[in-house]
């Protein structure tokens, strides 16, 4: 699938929804329960390869899980490429597409110092990834402004960082730690783009996020979690004498 069907499904308050999988199998399920494309979730991806989330995990495992969901499924994949994992854009947007995705999640946060990219900085990133990828990646920029502060008073860096991600040549803004619904409309006001809103506990929940008129919706890491807590509870079942079937 291309990444103009990607492009295509990015529809203000009418969103994308993304139950993000972490393998073949689960993406499998995602497209089977009708869903028109499949992301995936890094923390979940990194899990279940047996490392922490944040660039943790050796990319060429990343990448080669991002391969196998790719082939296992018919709809359009976008991986959560975290911060490019120190690869230049033509590098990272020729595993990308060597991979089989036609999008990525790209984060401004530096894994290596721990804080956020200078806007300006990762403007050029996302600037260069496009080049390198012309159009054929669906570019979800992260913007990580609003971790671990106050939201309120982060708003406006965040808006700035996302307009310029998007004049830089993203598609769509990711703000990811971003969950009241007054400041999800205020941001999606102020970027004047399409904005990808997470859906976590707490949040407005899907129809909430589409009446403020986001165009992607995002479970990130949140189903994995969901699907864990469960099989967590059922083992413990188990340990007791009781099969869950």
């Amino acid at each position: 699938m291309t990444a103009a069907a990607l492009r295509a499904l990015h529809v203000p308050g009418k969103p994308l929804v993304l139950p993000n999988a972490w393998d073949a199998d689960t993406a499998k399920l995602v497209e089977a329960a009708g869903f028109p494309a499949v992301a995936t979730s890094s923390v979940a991806v990194a899990a279940a390869l047996g490392f922490p989330d944040g660039e943790k995990a050796p990319a060429d495992e990343m990448f080669a899980a991002a391969a196998r969901i790719a082939k296992a499924v018919g709809v359009p994949v976008s991986v959560d490429a975290e911060s490019g994992y120190g690869l230049s854009s033509a590098e990272l947007a020729g595993r990308l597409l060597d991979a089989g995705a036609v999008g990525c999640n790209f984060e401004d946060t530096d894994h290596t110092s721990g804080g956020v990219r200078p806007v300006a900085e990762q403007a050029e990133r996302i600037a260069a990834l496009r080049e390198a990828a012309g159009d054929g990646l669906v570019i979800n920029a992260r913007v990580d402004s609003f971790r671990g502060v106050d939201a309120k008073e982060a708003l406006a860096d965040g808006v700035a960082r996302a307009k310029a991600y998007l004049e830089a040549g993203a598609d769509c803004v990711y703000p990811i730690h971003l969950r009241t619904p007054e400041l999800i409309a205020e941001f999606v006001q102020g970027v004047g783009g399409a904005v990808n809103a997470p859906a976590w506990p707490g949040s407005p929940g899907l129809e909430g996020l589409a009446h403020l008129g986001v165009a992607r919706i995002s479970l990130g890491g949140g189903l994995w979690q969901y699907v864990r807590k469960q099989l967590e509870t059922t083992l413990k079942g188990v340990a007791e004498g009781k099969l869950p079937y």
